[in-house]
């Protein structure tokens, strides 16, 4: 029995609740190192005493937001289609579909790279930046940018890896590159004197190491391997990747146009409104972090058994990732409400920053545990293909219904809407959701008895 199918026997026999965890537990602790290293650039950054500095971060996240959607559309359109694929036993269209996923996220972020560095000024002042923050966005932004290719192409091998059931190969790539970022933050920041400029270096040398093992890890344990020549420039597969890919790209795209609304809305109230706010999204980013990766090792458990042909497996994953989701939602809910003042008082220690901050976070962690139902729901969605309804909720939380609620309750409220704004469009979300992600459950046929009869090609 070769490695691919035991693969596939390991994806669609054991009970789903224990290849569930057995999967999630690397996501898990690559997400939370990954939220941990998200912050660190922030908490680093936070050390030089500088609101303008703290806030620059904040507005360069949104381009981060950019490269990361651009990552995951690739990830996740051909990570997806990928898993149904082995599912389906459809192996040469699975490396088929790797590769172009791969190349095409690198060449993405190449463009990115070069239109960044051509329209730098510009690009920063439209992200929201003051005349203050503007020196420090800008030092920072042009490193960042530099990294833009092998950061997208990370997101697509650390995806294509998870739906293929390696999640350990993705987790040794992506920690070890946190971990790296985490230690030349302070080095090249205060060390080498190199200031904001050197928490992006720190980002973009980490991300480096993160994409080369991550390549490293296509080559073993039975993942497919990434071949140039497997490339192919196919109307078929990039219409899959558009599918599987675009809940991914409008929710990451919308997180980044969320983050310049939230910046321009929070740039009436100065420096440290800014800042608080950057900090907040960060601490919700790390809350949620667990959840999602939980979610993620469900994925590629959704995709093989929906390719088989396993749809009880499917319902009876899913049920059990809502329940324990939401669970350990609440808990973090509880202790970020309770400790939300100390919480920001670890990145900013300026009054001024602590009260707005703690005041947003606390109204973030009253509707928090609803996010249960919402990504579990959307992840599956993705998984099995569901392109419109995946691609609605995708983008419902943190764009099409936040971006509304930032403006409308700024104007009625202040900033008091500002820093309500997030809780709105979650509860807003989790209503929607209900009836959309019901009639997909309903829809889901019984059982095949034989996957291979139903074998599509691309």
């Amino acid at each position: 029995m070769d490695a691919q199918e035991e693969k596939y026997i390991k994806m669609t026999t054991p009970p789903v609740e224990k290849l569930i965890c057995s999967l999630a537990a690397p996501c898990i602790i690559s997400m939370l190192v990954t939220a941990f290293y998200n912050m660190a650039d922030t908490y680093f950054v936070g050390m030089l005493k500088n609101n303008a500095a703290t806030g620059a971060v904040g507005v360069v996240y949104s381009v981060m937001a950019v490269i990361q959607a651009v990552g995951f559309f690739f990830g996740h359109g051909s990570g997806n289609y990928i898993s149904r694929e082995l599912g389906k036993k459809s192996y040469e269209t699975a490396s088929q579909m790797a590769a172009t996923g791969f190349i095409s996220a690198l060449a993405t972020g190449l463009l990115i790279c070069i239109l960044g560095q051509i329209f730098l000024e510009p690009l920063a002042i439209f992200l929201g930046s003051t005349q203050t923050i503007l020196p420090y966005t800008i030092a920072y932004l042009k490193v960042i940018l530099l990294g833009a290719p092998w950061m997208c192409a990370s997101f697509v091998l650390n995806n294509q890896l998870r739906f293929q059931g390696s999640a350990s190969y993705a987790m040794v790539g992506i920690v070890t590159g946190a971990l790296l970022n985490i230690a030349l933050d302070p080095l090249l920041m205060f060390a080498l004197d190199l200031g904001v400029a050197g928490a992006g270096w720190a980002t973009i040398l980490s991300q480096l190491v993160s994409f080369c093992l991550l390549l490293a890890g296509t080559r073993r344990g039975g993942n497919i391997r990434l071949k140039l020549r497997n490339f192919r420039f196919s109307g078929s597969y990039f219409s899959w990747i558009v599918k599987g890919g675009l809940p991914s790209l409008g929710r990451q795209g919308l997180v980044s146009v969320a983050t310049i609304c939230l910046n321009l809305a929070a740039k009436g109230y100065g420096d440290a409104a800014i800042a608080a706010m950057s900090v907040v999204q960060r601490i919700a980013m790390f809350g949620a972090s667990a959840m999602i990766g939980f979610g993620q090792g469900f994925q590629p458990v959704c995709g093989f058994n929906y390719g088989a042909g396993l749809f009880s497996r499917v319902r009876r994953g899913f049920w059990f990732c809502v329940k324990v989701s939401t669970a350990a939602l609440l808990v973090v809910a509880a202790l970020g409400y309770a400790f939300a003042p100390k919480l920001i008082a670890l990145f900013r220690d300026d009054p001024q920053v602590i009260a707005y901050g703690a005041a947003a976070l606390r109204y973030q962690c009253i509707t928090f545990f609803l996010q249960g139902w919402v990504v579990m729901g959307n992840m599956m969605q993705q998984a099995i293909g569901k392109t419109v309804p995946a691609t609605f909720m995708a983008t419902a939380r943190q764009g099409l219904f936040f971006i509304p609620a930032v403006w409308i309750l700024n104007a009625a409220l202040g900033f008091l809407g500002v820093q309500l704004a997030q809780s709105a469009a979650d509860v807003i979300t989790f209503l929607v959701s209900i009836p959309i992600q019901r009639k997909i459950l309903r829809e889901l046929p019984a059982d095949k008895g034989s996957s291979e009869a139903n074998r599509q090609e691309p």
